[in-house]
Order: structure tokens, then sequence, then C-alpha cells
């Protein structure tokens, strides 16, 4: 179970204690993400997040804070998202003192020195580069250009080179203390901790008090016909991914979503699995998934195929989808149910898993499901909620394809798509 305390400055406090652990996690997460950016400074709230890591008056750089959290054993990352941003910790619960004075201290008095941002902006090109070089990562970008062409999230995380080069010290300070403050953020605690740990945390993170909780423009979702995004590579492997837009992360129909996705492409027992790989060779992995946001979402097919046969398996996919509309069988819904719980059992086994799942859901839905309330809520549903997930998501007049590999020519699947609509 958990608590929630909110201090004094509306910051949020989850707690949830594990004594049976030796570990803790302790993560803070601010509702910004690259969805709240401008055009000109696209990937801002991931350049922040590398700057957290450069150095504060008390440790001057980089070296100085890894020093610090190697030396207990810790692990601590932090990551940028399309809705938000989060830093952890986690350690040995003996040493979450330190981790508590670390994190608010590059939280709360990171230099920002003029010398590291400008040093900073090739590793952030450079990773920009490793992307886009990497036909496996790059094509869910692709997709979400694709799909959210002309809003925020069609926009890349990290930004584009140009927006990257004309950040500075100012606009990045200047937008750190507008997002990260009050309201705008949830600390998680997980793990086996005191309450005299709980008490650090009250006095060590003083984030300026906030009332109203960041805001967004939803999107304008106004697709008409099927799209296809084509990005010229010479490969052996063509990369595809398939979207069709779903639901947000409120809905109480994803749970019937979600179960349809782990039917659809979920793990190695799944229809695309068997078909695409198993039964054709065409792939050596495809998958289905679900991407989700606060207001919309997305049910996205995603394989590596073999390019000389690339038409023949977007057909027997693209019937795989067709065929799925039509229901799914009682002993495939019964295994993806118990697939889900148990995934929810083995990952939430560990505190940083636990804490994010705790967070999350406090950041961006305002209340809180536990595991267990979660997994029933998976296992009472039924097939004909699947059977209308799958009619009211896989709309074929409203698909979008992103395709890399040597092609030019978007006829070809433009006509393999125009027949499923």
């Amino acid at each position: 179970m958990y608590t929630k305390i909110i201090l004094k400055n509306n910051v949020r406090l989850i707690l949830a204690p594990l004594k049976e652990s030796k570990a803790v996690t302790l993560l803070v997460l601010f509702k910004v993400g690259s969805r709240h950016e401008g055009a000109k400074n696209s990937g801002i709230s991931h350049f922040i997040e590398h700057m957290m890591f450069k150095g504060t008056k008390k440790r001057p750089n980089t070296l100085a804070i890894s020093k610090e959290l190697d030396g207990v054993g810790a692990e601590f990352n932090a990551f940028t998202g399309k809705d938000y941003t989060g830093y952890y910790i986690k350690a040995d619960s003996r040493h979450l003192g330190l981790a508590v004075e670390v994190l608010s201290d590059m939280l709360l008095n990171s230099k920002f020195d003029h010398k590291e941002v400008e040093r900073e902006k090739g590793v952030i090109i450079e990773e920009i580069n490793m992307y886009e070089d990497n036909p496996l990562m790059y094509v869910d970008d692709l997709l979400e250009q694709l799909m959210f062409k002309n809003e925020p999230l069609g926009r890349s995380i990290a930004g584009t080179r140009e927006t990257v080069r004309n950040l500075d010290n100012e606009k990045l300070i200047a937008y750190r203390d507008k997002f990260y403050q009050g309201a705008n953020i949830v600390i998680g605690l997980v793990g086996n901790f005191k309450q005299n740990n709980v008490r650090e945390i009250e006095r060590s993170f003083k984030f300026k008090k906030s009332e109203g909780k960041n805001k967004f423009k939803p999107v304008a979702l106004n697709q008409i016909k099927p799209q296809i995004k084509l990005k010229y590579k010479e490969t052996e492997q063509t990369q595809i991914a398939l979207g069709f837009f779903a639901y947000p992360y409120n809905d109480p129909r994803l749970y019937a979503l979600q179960i349809l996705s782990v039917i659809l492409g979920g793990n190695m027992s799944s229809r695309l699995f068997l078909k695409i790989r198993e039964r054709h060779g065409l792939a050596y992995f495809i998958r289905s998934g679900l991407s989700i946001y606060e207001d919309t979402g997305g049910l996205i097919i995603q394989s590596g195929l073999d390019k000389t046969r690339l038409d023949k398996a977007l057909s027997l996919i693209l019937a795989e989808l067709k065929k799925i509309k039509n229901g799914v069988s009682l002993a495939e819904l019964k295994r993806a149910q118990e697939y889900l719980a148990g995934k929810i059992i083995l990952d939430l086994e560990d505190t940083s898993h636990l804490c994010q799942w705790y967070g999350q859901q406090e950041l961006l839905t305002d209340k809180i499901l536990t595991p267990e309330e979660k997994i029933n809520k998976i296992m009472a549903v039924t097939g004909n909620e699947v059977e209308k997930a799958a009619q009211e998501v896989i709309d074929f007049k409203k698909a979008n394809l992103a395709i890399i590999g040597p092609f030019k020519d978007e006829k070809r699947f433009n006509e393999i798509l125009r027949k499923m609509a």
C-alpha cells in the first residue's frame, strides 16, 4: 500500500514502504516534457535533464556527483518523455540519506555553467545522430511525426540540431524555473525507509510553491485517409511502424486494448508473431504495443522485415488486423489476462518499477491504482470489450505507416493500405 502527502509547497509525496526489501528508490517526476515546448525551443526539457548532472556549488562537476553515488553502488539516471521528466536514485536503504541529499542538490542547485551548456550541445546532437542512424529506434519517431504532424507530440524529444544549438543558459534556467515547482512535481519513495527519511525529503526538496498544474493544448486529430512516410536508407532489413489512434491514460477502455495488443503481437504466442515469423519467416521480430498520453494514444505494430518480400508481409499484417476485429477466443483472452497479470507482478518486484508505477499515475491521472486493483480490472475485461476496442481503434481509413528502407515510391504501399480502407 501507499501513502500520499501534500507538502507545504504543493509537491505530492508518495510513500510505499517495503520492509522486506534492502533497497530503496527515490524518484522525482516533473509534469513537463517535449509536448509542452514550442517549435523554437524543441528539445529544451531533454537538455535540462542532461544539465542536472553537470555540477552544483557543492559538487562542482559530473565526476563529483557520480563518484559519491558510485561509491555506494547506487543506480542513478534520468529520462525525458513527451508528458514528463524524471530523475531517480536507487540504492542500498542504508544510503537513502545520501540519495536524498544528492538528488535534491542536483535538482535545486545545478549551475548551468555556460561552458558545460556549450559542450553538452555536441553530446545531444550526437544523441540525435545515433537515433537517426538506427532504423530500429528511429522508425517510432517517424511514425509519431506522421500521426501528430503540426502537433507538439509529433516532435522529437531531443529536438532538432538547430533548436539544440540555439539554446543558452538563460533559456534553460527560465524554462526550468517555470515548470520545476510545486504542483507540477511528484516525489516517490519506495522500499525500506524510516520516518526520519520522510522528514529529510520534506526539508531537502524546497521547490518553489505553485498552485496550478502544467497544462497543454490537446491534440487535434483530423485524419481522414491513410498516410505513409518513407525514409530512404540503404539497409538489408526494412523497418516498419504501423499506427492507429487509441485511448488516453484515463480511458477505462485501455484495459481491453492492452489485452488486444498482447493477443495481436505482445509475446511469442501472439497472432502476428506466429503468422509473420513462425509460419512465413518474414521477420526476426514483430511486436504490438501501446503509446499512451494524457489526451490520446496509439496502437503500434513494429517489425523488421525482409525487404524483398515487404509487400507480402504488409498484406499479412493487415489481414491479421482485419481478422482480430471479428473477436478473440476465450482461450486467447484468458492467456492474455494472465500474461499481463504476471508481467505486473514480476515488474513490480523491483523498487524502481514500483516507484514509477505510483509516481506516474499520480502525476498524470491524479489517482493511483494499486497493482492488485489494476490486475482486477484486467481480469474483468470481457471478449466483447476486446472486440469493441479492436473495431474502434483499428480504423484502416486512419492508418499511419512509417517505413525505413531502400524505397522511394510510396504508390505501392499506398495501394496496399487503400485496399484495406
